[in-house]
């Protein structure tokens, strides 16, 4: 499909169940566990019940997978062509009041990430890639969901005075130290969510591993935006990411900026 036609109505789908998560992070919340043992609030719900109405007005032909659809166990059958959704990535950050959470929104074709937009609304800032055009930017947005002037966002050149690492708050192992020992870090910044994608796409951070499971929803639409950004994401074996694998499930992935970083898997316990 042609993205571009409703990119800016996904845009404001996503504005708008960061608006409406963002009432519950201020009215108070209640703390559910899923049956995989993972937190889910009403914000989850609310934020997912926005995108996928948007999402069946604008493109009802086009498959979704959104979390908390799939943990219902409703996951319809693609044929490589489908969206992702996760409408609030970052969930335990949610709930500690920490700002590093997300809402995104990708569409995959061929198993690869083409759009993805990523919302983080209690930061006030918004990440949207486009892989067929190469075009990223990043934006403010306000708390009444205006967007401010959009910034086109780019990795950047492999510095001379050793690499930019962002690393989870919540997933840091010894895997993850002893991977990083090859490289010359000469800063390491902890951030949530997908947030982590969006600072190598702008040139924040210039590697981000992560040895630790996640889903496809968690990381398909900041994958759009670092490779629209110049950036890859790539498979524990070094190969780009694909998406619509058994369960969407990903064992592990490096995100990286200028860099081409060798893989992971010999890092990843069995």
């Amino acid at each position: 499909m042609n993205i571009t036609t409703i990119a800016e109505e996904l845009i404001t789908a996503a504005i708008e169940a960061g608006k409406a998560i963002m009432a519950i992070y201020d009215a108070g919340f209640s703390v559910e566990t899923k049956s995989d043992n993972s937190p889910v609030t009403q914000a989850d719900a609310a934020g997912e019940k926005i995108i996928l109405e948007a999402l069946g007005r604008l493109a009802g032909h086009i498959p979704v997978i959104a979390e908390e659809e799939a943990a219902a166990g409703r996951i319809p059958q693609t044929d490589g062509t489908f969206f992702l959704v996760d409408p609030l990535d970052g969930t335990k950050e949610f709930i500690q009041r920490r700002g590093d959470f997300t809402v995104n929104i990708a569409l995959i074709e061929g198993r690869k990430p083409v759009f993805g937009i990523v919302h983080a609304p209690a930061k006030g800032r918004i990440f949207v890639g486009d892989v067929h055009s190469g075009e990223a930017w990043s934006a403010p947005v306000s708390r009444e969901g205006m967007i401010g002037e959009r910034t086109p966002i780019r990795v950047r050149d492999l510095p001379d005075t050793g690499l930019s690492v962002v690393a989870s708050k919540s997933h840091n192992t010894p895997e993850t130290d002893a991977y990083l020992d090859q490289f010359d870090v000469a800063e390491r910044v902890s951030f949530g969510s997908s947030l982590k994608i969006c600072m190598v796409a702008t040139g924040e951070a210039d590697l981000y591993p992560r040895l630790a499971p996640t889903c496809e929803w968690d990381i398909g639409a900041g994958d759009a935006v670092l490779r629209a950004a110049g950036g890859k994401l790539l498979a524990p074996d070094g190969a780009p990411m694909a998406y619509g694998k058994d369960g969407f499930f990903n064992p592990g992935f490096v995100a990286a900026g200028d860099i081409d970083p060798p893989p992971i898997a010999p890092f990843m316990t069995k």
